[in-house]
């Protein structure tokens, strides 16, 4: 039982990273219709720049979390204006194959600028562990401060988009970019308002990511930026609750396939899921179906 539960807690903080990551995808997806793939390098760079900011430069965890949420920011809608809008009216092909590229643009670069050599990433939490049912079960402070920065950052994005002037504007090119328009929003500017924010997420999730794993490269964020997208997938792409949701039981689902089935089927799992859930259920579990005139 208590060897249960300890991988319980390990699904849920893993599944918290992914969560966190898929909010970045279902934002970005679900206005501005696009898959950005290079969503798991933004982690990456997140977390080189908290690196730098926290061993090179001197500045406390919590600065350097906030300056690679700065970086992230602006490099994303970087990457928008520069990568994705010229394509706004391109096919998803297009989209897609300039999503790719731009991820291994962000990968050769981090390569160039630190090295293919892994770095130790030196937490930048400093929460005591606690300890239950006496010593036997273990809650780390990173699990701690995971799992509840990504309860906090669903119920924000929850409320800014349904309660501020910019949420229902982000709504509403979400539905319908044309009528939104006409409304007067600017669509330009809340397309890279998303990007703007699912960076930051990036930011947030490569630092939580490499405090509990503190290994950095820059393949870093390929792999979980992937099984995040999955997540997305499984809770209904687009939607807030549903990318928290698919992330949670995504990160149970691999730890206890890992732990009671075979550690080296444990990525299996994750896309054995993804498989299920297109052909099951191809909206996700909290996806829409959406009725198109022909």
């Amino acid at each position: 039982m208590i060897s249960f539960l300890s991988h319980l807690v390990n699904g849920l903080s893993l599944g918290s990273v992914y969560a966190i990551i898929a909010l970045g995808y279902s934002m970005v997806y679900g206005i501005a219709k696009m898959l950005n793939f290079a969503h798991g390098d933004v982690i990456m760079v997140g977390g080189y720049i908290s690196f730098c900011a926290a061993l090179y430069w001197g500045m406390p965890p919590v600065i350097s979390v906030l300056v690679a949420m700065v970086v992230c920011t602006v490099l994303g809608v970087v990457i928008e204006r520069l990568a994705y809008k010229p394509l706004r009216a391109a096919s998803s092909l297009a989209v897609l194959i300039t999503a790719i590229g731009m991820s291994y643009f962000l990968q050769n670069m981090a390569q160039l600028i630190w090295g293919a050599n892994p770095k130790s990433f030196p937490s930048v939490v400093s929460i005591p562990s606690i300890s239950l049912f006496n010593g036997q079960l273990l809650i780390s402070g990173e699990t701690i401060v995971t799992v509840l920065a990504n309860i906090i950052i669903m119920t924000a994005l929850t409320l800014f988009t349904g309660k501020t002037k910019m949420g229902r504007a982000m709504r509403a090119v979400a539905e319908d970019k044309g009528a939104a328009e006409l409304m007067g929003i600017n669509v330009n500017a809340t397309i890279s308002l998303t990007f703007a924010i699912g960076s930051a997420l990036a930011a947030i999730a490569g630092v939580l990511l490499c405090s509990a794993y503190p290994t950095l490269m820059p393949t870093t964020g390929s792999m979980p930026g992937i099984k995040a997208f999955t997540a997305a997938v499984f809770g209904g792409i687009g939607s807030i609750p549903g990318a928290f949701v698919g992330g949670i039981l995504l990160g149970v689902i691999e730890i206890l396939g890992k732990a009671y089935v075979s550690t080296e089927l444990g990525d299996a799992f994750v896309f054995a899921v993804l498989i299920v859930v297109l052909l099951v259920k191809p909206t996700g579990l909290l996806g829409k179906k959406v009725h198109e005139k022909v």
